[in-house]
């Protein structure tokens, strides 16, 4: 579960999306080719929020994974909306609840969440952390979805069934 604080809301979701991304053997990383200013965050500890734009027009959110100088991190493409339904559809001005968070800008701009989230802490944060999941879910693996170098791995996990799920593959 994903919880954004923000003016005192709450909005939150179940991650039922995300992609893998690895270091030195993954040519579709940030830290393919070493450390930069972009990608220093996923050569830091585990448990960080990873931050870019992407295409000039969205942000993504990630959270590195690997212990300090060894890097890797875990797009977040898609929520299940659970809380602050109604903010997120403002922040998004999408009606259709099902278009809000499908998708790695998509559900950064639901959240309201950029590039000052960029290094956060998501054990220490108040105002993004991920929350344990209980329940049992069938977690279904294929290529990642809009890269060019690395499709061989399935590194892309999602929920089966899930209908927040982006719809390739799905």
């Amino acid at each position: 579960m994903l919880v954004r604080r923000i003016g005192g809301k709450t909005l939150s979701g179940r991650i039922v999306e995300v992609e893998a991304y690895r270091g030195s053997d993954d040519p579709a990383s940030h830290s393919f080719r070493g450390a930069t200013k972009r990608s220093a965050i996923m050569f830091g500890e585990a448990g960080h929020v990873y931050v870019f734009f992407s295409y000039g027009n969205h942000w993504c959110l990630n959270f590195t994974t690997e212990k300090e100088g060894q890097p890797g991190a875990v797009l977040v493409r898609s929520l299940e909306p659970v809380e602050g339904i109604e903010q997120m559809v403002e922040n998004r001005q999408v009606s259709k609840v099902g278009r809000l968070t499908n998708g790695p800008g998509k559900l950064t701009n639901a959240l309201a969440i950029d590039g000052a989230f960029n290094g956060e802490d998501l054990i220490k944060s108040k105002r993004i952390y991920v929350l344990g999941r209980e329940e049992g879910v069938r977690i279904k693996a294929s290529a990642r979805i809009g890269i060019s170098k690395g499709r061989e791995h399935e590194w892309r996990y999602f929920v089966e069934g899930n209908p927040f799920v982006s719809k390739r593959n799905a």
